[in-house]
């Protein structure tokens, strides 16, 4: 689907189809060139999402409800662009327009109105059908947003995030047999043809030279080949920082040895959605400026079991020289995440370090599937990625990391244990006290468990059900441009 900006004078008789948002306790509005009478609207309360349709002489005029304006924010816009594009898909219109009242512009600002309503808009019509031998084209073609020309920067900003999120649900949606780790790394290298974004590729030779021993034992049970993806954005002008994205790239996770339960075990496709938010804040890195060094980090590999897979029980060395016993398989992507950071520490030298991983079921437990888990090691980045969050509808919970939690990751026969055990609870809080001692040293770090989020959450027009999600990717990109 296409989506443009028309200014309000614009004619309207080339569309099939044209949606009016309507304020509560209101009645629908669409001028007198598209005139239908009151009956049509007899009932209609204007409530949140309520939908109406009726015909004028040449279309079909489709009111939507924009519910009380107190109550309106981006999250309930971004909701109702979605709203308005399935709709008009499903009447079969091939071209569509939807006006935009001044009361959104007024309450949410021209550029957020903008980019909400064209976030919406692109993602509610977010289909992936690549892998059907039959594929059904969308019948929508154009939606066209009638608004002051003061949205359009919004508007253009809003169909960068949302490419991006789409780019970060198609790799998520694409199967382990057709998305394998040198398959992501491709996916990463082919984002380095824009400008100031570089793209190195390491390979297991490569790894072992870097003494990544964490990584290379997840991977040592697979048939493919892990890989270990090194991205860099460089600003227009002079940085004001260096910031390393961390994202966990499991692209199958069977738990290894300490193997998962059969069911729904082919979600763990949804393994690698860490990773493919860092790639898709790339992607939109290629049209925006941000004024900071941006360095993506991406450890891809598959946790299979084999002859040659990781034992329980079994004791590897991270880059950094730290020993662990991996007393569960399952518990891998810490693994891959500590090598990761040690390397950003090594090679990168971070002031501030983001990593986002499917991490820990215990995450889906204590937040359910709305929420992100947040572990950051100063007040002013947990605020700074919490207000991200709030802005984009990918929202963070802040969890506890205690003494406690770390002084239970402490190993018997290495240094550190890969689970805590015992009666501690609070797996997300252990997963993210082993990654703690990984940390580049004087870097501020935040945690993401994107567990619950990444795919099956309820649906919000825009997003939600079995497909992956792309949370992250908005999120990043609005910190990284309004910190």
């Amino acid at each position: 689907m296409k989506l443009v900006h028309i200014e309000p004078h614009a004619r309207l008789d080339a569309h099939e189809l044209v949606a009016v948002l309507v304020e509560e306790g209101s009645k629908p509005d669409a001028g007198k060139e598209l005139a239908v009478r009151d009956f049509a609207w007899k009932g209609f309360q204007g409530e949140f999402r309520e939908v109406r349709s009726a015909d004028a002489a040449h279309q079909r005029v489709l009111a939507v409800g924009l519910g009380k304006l107190a109550s309106l924010d981006a999250e309930r816009v971004r909701r109702l662009g979605a709203l308005v594009a399935q709709k008009a898909e499903a009447a079969g219109a091939k071209s569509a327009a939807l006006l935009v009242p001044r009361a959104v512009v007024e309450r949410l600002g021209a550029h957020g109105a903008g980019t909400a309503l064209a976030e919406g808009a692109l993602l509610g019509g977010y289909r992936f059908e690549k892998r059907k031998s039959k594929s059904k084209p969308a019948k929508l073609e154009t939606l066209a947003l009638v608004a002051p020309k003061d949205l359009g920067p919004g508007i253009e900003r809003g169909k960068v995030l949302a490419a991006a999120c789409a780019f970060t649900r198609d790799l998520q949606n694409d199967p382990a047999n057709l998305l394998t780790p040198k398959d992501l790394a491709a996916a990463a290298k082919g984002l380095a043809k824009a400008g100031r974004i570089t793209c190195a590729i390491h390979d297991e030779r490569a790894l072992k030279r870097l003494g990544m021993g964490l990584l290379l034992g997840v991977a040592a049970g697979s048939k493919q080949p892990p890989r270990l993806v090194h991205l860099h954005y460089k600003p227009k002008g002079k940085s004001k920082g260096r910031i390393a994205l961390v994202g966990k790239g499991l692209t199958f996770d069977s738990g290894g040895i300490s193997i998962k339960p059969s069911a729904k075990m082919d979600e763990m496709r949804f393994d690698m959605s860490g990773a493919a938010a860092v790639l898709g804040a790339f992607h939109a890195l290629r049209s925006l400026d941000v004024p900071y060094e941006v360095h993506g980090l991406v450890g891809a590999t598959e946790n299979m079991p084999s002859g040659n897979a990781t034992k329980p029980g079994d004791i590897h060395t991270a880059m950094n020289g730290t020993t662990v016993e991996v007393l569960n398989t399952d518990a891998e992507g810490r693994l891959v995440l500590a090598d990761l950071l040690c390397y950003a520490g090594a090679k990168v030298k971070p002031d501030v370090v983001v990593d986002l991983a499917t991490l820990t079921g215990a995450v889906v437990v204590a937040l359910g599937h709305e929420l992100a888990g947040m572990f950051a090691s100063t007040s002013e980045l947990e605020a700074e990625l919490r207000a991200a969050g709030d802005a984009t509808g990918e929202r963070l919970w802040p969890l506890p990391l205690l003494d406690v939690h770390k002084e239970a990751m402490k190993g018997v026969f290495a240094d550190l244990k890969n689970i805590s055990g015992g009666d501690l609870g609070a797996g997300s809080s252990a997963g993210a006290a082993f990654l703690a001692p990984f940390v580049p040293s004087g870097a501020a770090w935040a945690h993401l468990d994107i567990a619950g989020v990444a795919w099956g959450g309820s649906s919000r027009d825009w997003v939600g059900g079995a497909l992956g999600s792309g949370f992250g990717a908005r999120l990043l990109v609005e910190w990284l441009t309004s910190r």
